[in-house]
Order: C-alpha cells, then structure tokens, then sequence
C-alpha cells in the first residue's frame, strides 16, 4: 500500500497532464472525443451533523413497551423538532461491538408536513469499514454505526432502539443535511479583485483524474471501445495497470512480457461516464489528505447502500453527500468507503477519491479491501429488483475498470483475507471476479434480489469487454 500527498495546489496543478497529442489524431474512430467542454460541478451549500445521545425510553416513545426506562436494552427519543436532515443513522463508541436488535425512526416532513411511518434502519454494517490493523482500521476515533437512511427533507424525528440483549454504550442518533444544490442559481461572477480557486484537497481530488478529463471536470466522459483501448495505450507506463500475460509461455520471456501487453489487443470495456466527485458536491474538506492505492484490482465487490429506495435520481447527489458525511464524521472513516457508486437510473459516481482508473483502496468490505473495489448501488434490494439501469451500470464499470488489469468478469481469483470477516486472517480465499459482498462476509448485502442478478452482469460485463 503506498500514499500520496497534495501539499499544495501548485504541485497539485504541476501534475495535470493534458491528454498525449496522438489521441487527438483525425481518426475519429480511435480518438477519444473532446472533453474540454465539460461544465464544473454544482456549487453547493454547506451540510451539517446533528448528534444527539440517545435516552432510556419513556411511555411517548410507543411500541417497545415503556415504563421508567430501566430496561438497558431499550434506548429512544420522543418525538421533537430539530434542524433540518435528510440521513439518519445511528453511531456507538466502540466499533467493534455490535448492535443485535431493531432500530426505527418515523420523521416528519420539512415545513409542517405528516410524521411517516416507523421504519428500519439497517443494524447490521459492521461487515462494512477498512481492514483490521490497516492505518484506517486502527488508530482513529472509529464509530460503531447502523447503515445510514436516506429519509429525505426533515425537520422532526422519534427513534426507538430494541436490543436483544445489552446494547452498546454511547448511542447516538445522527442526523445529517447533506447540504443543497444551487440549482438554477446564477453563477456568481469572479474577478480578479476577488479571485476564486480550488482548494489544495480539491485540487487534488481532480488532479488525479486529469488523464481523464479536464480539470474540474464534473464528469468524465464516456468512450467507445476502441478510444478507450487507445487511451489505456498512451497511459504513462507509471500510470497504466499492467496487463497480465495472455499465455503461460510469457512467462518464459519475462523481459518481453511488459511490451507484449501493450501491444496485444486489450479486453477492456468502453469507459461508461463517470460523474466526479466535483460533480456530486463532495466536501474535500471532509476527508483525510492525501490518497491510499492497493497494488491492483482483481475482483469487483457489489453491495448496495441499504438507505432505501425513497429517492429520485436527480436527489442522488444528495444522497451520497448525506452517505459520505455520516462515512468521515459519523463512522470515523477517512473518506466516502465505497470507490464507486451507482444510481437506479444507472448514472455512476466516482467514490473515494484517488482516482477513477487508479487502485484506491476502499472500505467496503471488511477483510477483504486489498486487491478489490466496492461498488455500492443506492437503495435496498432484499425484497426490491434492482431495474435494468442497474445491471447495465455494473456491467459497464466492471467491464472497463476490471479490463484495465486483465481481468475476466466471469472468472474467479484469490484474494487474502485480512480477517474480521469469514476467514482468517492470511487465509487464500477463491472468490468471483464480481462478487457479492455476501461472498466474504455473512451479512445480507447486497439484497437477494440484487444478488440473484450478479450472474447477468458478469455475462453482460464480459460481453463489453469482447470476450463473448
């Protein structure tokens, strides 16, 4: 594992390579289109947390029974005004406990509208995080916490937590806004009296992507499948992930292996559009500095977000604002921990800063974060199918980001636990290139019926890549 750090925009800026001069060549069918058109990112205002403690349960908290709140496995709040959220979870001081019982919450819509119905929140997240014994997995003020849920504009909350036995010590209800889009806004005009720039965090945050798309680029643009073999070529060497040898007797010529796998005929699927971290309104300030890279990626984890399905695509970016701030300062975690997330109308989201094409460490699946990426599809697929967007997004990211090492979707490899999860720590396990998170954890995500279509996408995927 290595890390890098952007001290300055200076030398944040010095690193924004332009695009190499060959895939601007007048064959349209092996250039990559041109990107310089691309708009910022919204411009947004700022979110904020609510933390309140949770209290023993009096008789206004209906449901779990009541009384002088002695029982230690029951802990609420009574209905009450608050500031106004979209995200609700819960948090406790020790992240390796775990919280064995129900936890539902009922808000009421912003500005006097009806209180909702009681609903879960999904306890079960501790399968979720960075590694054990990794720099982010130890050594930091880590939360224990449910999954968060999207529950949307709020401005009134009641909880109620049942345990099934003794509860963890120091629950919190968290309530997270995650900040508004200007949308329809004019924008704001710049001068030099008053000039406007990045900071260095958002500097580097977009600096990483710049063999990718303009700097400050909302978006990076999707290719086709020829472009996007082309740009893989032109790669800086230190930049491209190596593609593994096509055959066994390579490895008789290990001298002559790197320059066969740049001429060789990739299988790389086209790069879908990737909306940026600029582009859904990540805070930069949030997250640690600086950029942790694993050696490769050999295997996609799919998960889904289990905030629920009560969201439209348009209030996505809200949603994984919401996702990202209870991530860093809830959960204690350095940044966003899935590297990609996709929306039900199947746009993608860069995760995790880093860099889209890079191998950015995550957090999303405990035990086995090294050598893999984490997909995260926003909503709740236990009893909901996934729609067809979905599936196409997964196949098309996989497609193109496991064909940057050489991967074949619907193979198998091993990975090394890092334990906390099913295996031992050191233990080799065989696991599907785009596997569920329920493959390395006994945990539900990512839903049965989102599971139960893995099989499609890897196919799919496959099929992008032109292996079938």
């Amino acid at each position: 594992m290595r890390a890098s750090l952007a001290t300055s925009i200076a030398v944040t800026c010095a690193a924004v390579l332009a695009l190499p001069a060959s895939l601007a060549a007048p064959a349209a069918a092996t250039a990559p289109p041109a990107v310089a058109a691309l708009p910022p990112g919204p411009e947004q205002l700022p979110g904020s947390t609510q933390s309140l403690p949770l209290e023993p349960l009096g008789d206004s908290v209906r449901g779990f029974g009541g009384g002088d709140g002695s029982d230690p496995g029951e802990r609420g709040l009574a209905r009450r005004d608050v500031r106004p959220f979209s995200l609700v979870g819960v948090v406790w001081d020790d992240p390796t406990a775990a919280l064995h019982g129900t936890v539902q919450v009922r808000t009421r819509a912003t500005g006097g509208g009806i209180w909702s119905e009681w609903q879960d929140v999904e306890t079960h997240n501790d399968e979720h995080g960075a590694d054990p014994e990794t720099a982010e997995g130890a050594g930091r003020a880590l939360k224990g916490s449910t999954a968060p849920l999207w529950v949307g504009d709020s401005d009134g909350v009641e909880i109620r937590v049942r345990g099934e036995g003794q509860l963890p010590e120091g629950l919190r209800l968290e309530l997270v806004d995650p900040g508004a889009d200007r949308a329809g806004t004019a924008p704001r005009v710049r001068t030099a009296a008053a000039p406007a720039g990045p900071t260095a965090a958002e500097a580097a945050a977009s600096a990483v992507n710049s063999q990718l798309a303009p700097y400050g680029a909302a978006w990076i643009p999707a290719l086709s499948k020829e472009a996007t073999e082309v740009t893989f070529r032109h790669f800086p060497k230190e930049a491209r992930p190596a593609q593994p040898p096509k055959a066994p007797q390579a490895a008789q010529a290990p001298q002559a292996a790197p320059i066969a796998a740049v001429a060789a005929k990739p299988y790389i699927g086209p790069r879908p559009k990737i909306i940026t971290r600029k582009g859904w309104g990540a805070d930069e300030k949030l997250r640690e500095k600086g950029f942790v890279y694993t050696k490769s990626i050999k295997a996609a984890f799919v998960h889904h977000s289990a905030t629920g399905n009560n969201y439209t695509c348009g209030q996505a970016p809200s949603v994984l604002r919401g996702i990202y701030r209870y991530h860093v300062q809830s959960s204690g975690w350095r940044d966003f921990g899935y590297n990609f997330a996709v929306d039900k109308c199947g746009n993608i989201y860069e995760g995790r800063a880093g860099g889209v094409a890079k191998p950015v460490l995550g957090a999303h699946t405990l035990g086995f974060n090294t050598n893999s990426m984490g997909v995260a599809v926003l909503g709740t697929y236990s009893k909901t199918n996934p729609p067809a967007a979905v599936l196409t997004a997964v196949a098309k990211l996989t497609a193109w980001k496991l064909g940057l090492h050489g991967v074949n979707p619907t193979s198998t490899t091993y990975l090394t636990s890092g334990g906390g999860n099913l295996y031992k720590k050191g233990t080799k396990v065989k696991l599907r290139t785009i596997a569920g998170h329920r493959d390395g954890f006994a945990t539900e995500c990512p839903g049965a019926r989102l599971y139960g279509k893995l099989a499609t996408a890897r196919t799919t995927s496959a099929k992008y890549q032109g292996r079938l």
